[in-house]
């Protein structure tokens, strides 16, 4: 427990102001990404409105060496895409786009899934899937609870609906730093691990693939793509643990009747 940093209240306030920031750049760039536009495009937008609109910094940008504000991944690309002045949205792509954002000293990190008109059913079915995964690691988090019962409930939704969880790559603790204690695993084994604080934040982010959890790192260091070029899904959230459940502190206006019927109430369980 000693690496692991609870967040007093008034550090919560301040993430929970990264996070609403966070979720307005998702709702900027619904209007924004359409087939046509290239990756690149979207990592522009976005840095503009980070910087010059909401007075944030894009904490991505320089973290780990890397040159971006987001990653953009595509179809079967699981993690870390690298946005391209060359490549411009199909209308079949299913394409996520991870941002992080820090405001005040404090990050928020958070990636969505956008699904185009011709992309095809089993794709759709595969981004649902994963959400609804996501949102079931989610309303296991509350004071008291095993961290495992996470992965344990995202793994178990992946597995009935046939597909598989990459396991190289983790959720993982946030505040002052993108990159904080405990991993968060979205597989694993109910009542394991880590007994759950109130003040703990951190990323729940499943990538849940089509067909085997196999992957492999391309040539430039950064994007990672399924091993049998099937598709690959991924959502994002930063979760607080607050007295008596969670709070999703990235939460998105479009999710709130998402949000309510699986928790009740968005900070309570």
């Amino acid at each position: 427990m000693n690496n692991i940093y609870i967040k007093t209240p008034s550090e919560v306030d301040l993430m929970r102001q990264s996070g609403k920031l966070l979720a307005q750049v998702f709702e900027m760039l619904d209007l924004f990404i359409k087939p046509g536009v290239t990756t690149m495009d979207i990592n522009d937008k976005a840095e503009d409105f980070i910087i010059n609109v909401l007075g944030a910094r894009p904490a991505s940008k320089g973290q780990y060496g890397y040159q971006y504000v987001l990653n953009t991944s595509i179809n079967e690309v699981v993690c870390h895409g690298i946005p391209n002045r060359n490549y411009k949205v199909r209308s079949s792509d299913i394409v996520n786009v991870d941002i992080t954002l820090e405001k005040n000293g404090f990050i928020a990190d958070s990636s969505k899934m956008y699904v185009f008109s011709e992309a095809s059913l089993l794709a759709k079915k595969l981004v649902k899937t994963t959400y609804d995964a996501m949102w079931e690691g989610i309303k296991t988090v509350k004071p008291g609870a095993h961290l495992g019962n996470v992965g344990y409930a995202i793994e178990k939704h992946a597995e009935r609906a046939g597909y598989s969880v990459v396991r190289e790559y983790c959720g993982h603790g946030i505040g002052r730093k993108m990159h904080e204690e405990p991993q968060v695993l979205h597989y694993g084994r109910r009542d394991t691990g880590l007994i759950l604080q109130e003040g703990m934040t951190f990323t729940i982010e499943p990538m849940i693939n089509q067909g085997s959890a196999k992957i492999k790192m391309k040539k430039d260091g950064w994007t990672v793509v399924t091993r049998d070029r099937k598709l690959s899904a991924q959502w994002e959230h930063t979760i607080l643990v607050t007295n008596n459940g969670y709070e999703v502190l990235t939460l998105r206006n479009e999710e709130l009747a998402v949000a309510t019927p699986l928790s009740g109430t968005n900070r309570s369980l």
